[in-house]
């Protein structure tokens, strides 16, 4: 009797060891290749050399003269990037590994009252500037380089900056600035974005700290695809809930003012 006790408590013992062996192998299973909702962005050290930290979001708009006595944004959210953030020295600093990186911003105000300006300055203060003009209603704009800039280079620094002009003065309405730098694909991560899905690309850059392209490829499936959490859990992971569910707005041509 003993012995009939011992022999069902070990079939029991192995038969939970084997389901709780099962459970756990299928838990990275995602049915549609979404992304979990508690994706995690894996930002790189920050440079230690960086004077000035940036500024990710404007501190308050300083108001169009023409304009005095109506609101020129119906939004209470400020002129944002939607770049990571270092805690300690609010340090604005992200990667790319693209040659002509896409650069995406929250601007709350209306093409009426202003225009913009985005400047990316290397370290060697030779100056890229591009002029864009601004959509009717607030949302989430998309400024790539064009291809006929000259590119950003493997190892280097750039500061970029992102200004609104009164249209009436050309009075500084708002501005952010920050620092990208172009880092060299791993091969072996090279591999896997190959062979990835959509969803599973945004995962692996954000997993190897690759800012630009995790944000742009989240943009895209939520272009493409409406129900595919990758822009909400990327913009969550760095504290920028507030705009996931802001419009994206196709407004922009980048002209070369050089």
């Amino acid at each position: 009797m003993k012995l009939s006790v011992q022999k069902i408590q070990l079939f029991l013992v192995i038969s939970l060891t084997l389901l709780s062996c099962t459970q756990v192998q299928a838990q990275p299973e995602n049915p549609k290749g979404q992304l979990n909702q508690s994706l995690i962005f894996a930002a790189p050290p920050p440079p230690p050399d960086i004077g000035e930290p940036g500024k990710r979001g404007e501190a308050g708009s300083r108001g169009c003269s023409q304009n005095a006595n109506k609101p020129l944004s119906s939004s209470p959210k400020r002129l944002t990037a939607l770049v990571p953030i270092y805690a300690n020295s609010q340090l604005v600093f992200g990667t790319t590994i693209a040659e002509h990186p896409s650069f995406l911003f929250y601007v709350p105000y209306a093409s009426d009252f202003a225009s913009g300006e985005f400047v990316l300055e290397d370290e060697a203060q030779n100056q890229t500037i591009y002029k864009t003009s601004l959509t009717g209603t607030p949302g989430v704009v998309n400024l790539r380089l064009p291809s006929k800039a000259a590119p950003v280079e493997i190892g280097k620094r750039y500061r970029w900056y992102f200004n609104i002009y009164c249209n009436k003065d050309k009075q500084i309405l708002a501005d952010i600035e920050g620092y990208i730098k172009r880092e060299q694909l791993n091969p072996t991560l090279k591999t896997q974005l190959e062979k990835a899905t959509p969803s599973q690309r945004v995962t692996l850059y954000a997993a190897n700290g690759i800012w630009y392209e995790a944000l742009s490829a989240a943009s895209e499936l939520r272009r493409t695809n409406l129900q595919d959490p990758s822009w909400t859990a990327l913009l969550q992971a760095v504290g920028l809930n507030d705009f996931a569910t802001e419009p994206r707005v196709e407004c922009c041509n980048l002209e070369s003012s050089r």
